[in-house]
């Protein structure tokens, strides 16, 4: 069985996008403007509205399926390295993604690295799942989602709660993650060539936008969740693609999952590209995957 003609099309329209905004010289806004452009890959989803928020200082916005259960929301974190993207280039998917779950989704705008470095990102999440807390929802009707370093603060949230001794979302969707920023494994190099978003130049320079302190260790266990102590996490789906520079840190969170016991699934997708839920409404092995994280937020959400 060969990937569909849809997700080769997806490949292609990412390349392209990535060769726009990879071209030398171009300020760093433009390169901005072109990553945000990625939200064309996503159909609009039917039957999903969309409000934008002020969560406590932190620029939100609702995707709002009809008939979402008003108890549960899901917190989801954008793509791009911390450096690019935005709560407007997620929001489609983030929308297909909170239909499939039945739940209202609050995409969040974290404030963006070089000017806004690490924990800068992590703040904006917390103060975000905390402006969910006051607006009624319980912790455990709460989803933690994202893709690439949101998928990666999808689960450092949650971290974060725990070693405050503090309740944590109830379920956790993590797409695409990087969890090894010292950007070790063997698959940034060995996929180079199949993933058409990032390359291991890309990744040097989001790290060094985004960890600027020269007294953080890369390997450091608060920032390379491969390393984290994960216990007590609460349920946690990984999905990622196989042809991504970051299939390793995908599998390898999924490893140590297990390893700490957490009620877990991990998700290759064959041929995927890294973020591939930005294909949502296009691609048909993206939408049954996205339907594979709604059924994992239905089943443990509340529980």
């Amino acid at each position: 069985m060969g990937v569909s003609p849809e997700a080769h099309e997806f490949a292609e329209f990412l390349a392209s996008v990535s060769a726009k905004s990879s071209t030398p010289g171009l300020d760093l806004a433009v390169i901005r403007d072109i990553v945000d452009s990625n939200h064309k890959a996503s159909t609009e989803p039917e039957g999903v509205s969309y409000a934008e928020v002020d969560a406590n200082g932190v620029p939100a916005l609702w995707a709002i399926p009809e008939g979402a259960d008003p108890d549960r929301a899901l917190l989801h974190f954008h793509f791009g390295g911390s450096v690019t993207a935005s709560m407007h280039s997620d929001r489609k998917a983030a929308g297909h993604i909170a239909k499939a779950a039945g739940a209202r989704s609050l995409v969040v705008d974290f404030r963006l690295a070089p000017e806004h470095p690490y924990p800068a990102q992590l703040d904006d999440a917390e103060t975000a799942y905390r402006w969910l807390l006051s607006q009624g929802y319980e912790p455990r009707n709460i989803g933690s989602t994202g893709h690439s370093i949101g998928g990666t603060l999808a689960v450092m949230l949650p971290l974060r709660l725990l070693a405050k001794g503090e309740a944590t979302p109830g379920a956790i969707v993590s797409v695409s993650p990087w969890t090894d920023l010292t950007i070790q494994n063997a698959s940034v190099d060995e996929n180079e060539e199949s993933d058409k978003m990032l390359s291991r130049g890309t990744l040097e320079l989001f790290r060094g936008a985004w960890l600027q302190d020269p007294g953080l260790d890369f390997a450091d266990p608060g920032i390379s969740i491969a390393n984290a102590d994960l216990t007590g996490l609460p349920p946690t789906t990984v999905h990622y693609g196989e042809y991504e520079t970051l299939a390793d840190d995908g599998a390898q969170l999924g490893r140590r999952l297990a390893d700490f016991e957490v009620t877990s699934e991990v998700h290759p997708l064959p041929e995927g590209q890294h973020s591939f839920v930005l294909g949502a409404g296009r691609v048909p092995e993206v939408d049954q995957a996205i339907q594979q994280m709604g059924q994992w937020l239905r089943k443990h959400l509340g529980a």
